[in-house]
């Protein structure tokens, strides 16, 4: 069982959940701020720290790797925590290419099991 710092065990989710970026899409070339639309299929978002099956919510990957999935998501500039249930969110962005991705984390910050994590795109910022 995987426990986060807050000393939530990792929650089961439905297999076929899936976390997608909506916009902007992989290539873009965007200006800053960039509003980054967060989708969801196969499961519901509750805000951290409820817990209701078959739900979770976002964290933003910037321009890191893939965290730990069997660790709680960290909680800095790369790794933005969306416990409010928020769908989506504007990010100030440096000229130049950045990645984003998105993983969907447990009620206690942990990513689930199975982990939902979507492919990283790469964007440009003008």
């Amino acid at each position: 069982m995987i426990i986060s710092a807050n000393g939530f065990a990792a929650t089961p989710i439905a297999s076929d959940a899936s976390v997608f970026i909506i916009s902007p899409e992989d290539g873009a070339v965007v200006s800053s701020p960039v509003t980054v639309m967060f989708g969801l299929s196969g499961a519901g978002v509750a805000p951290a720290g409820v817990d209701k099956k078959n739900t979770g919510h976002h964290h933003l990957i910037i321009n890191a790797a893939t965290p730990d999935l069997t660790k709680g998501i960290a909680k800095d500039a790369n790794h933005k925590h969306f416990g409010g249930g928020q769908t989506q969110a504007t990010i100030n962005l440096k000229p130049g290419k950045h990645t984003l991705q998105l993983v969907l984390g447990d009620k206690g910050h942990v990513p689930h099991n199975p982990p939902v994590v979507s492919k990283t795109i790469e964007i440009t910022v003008k």
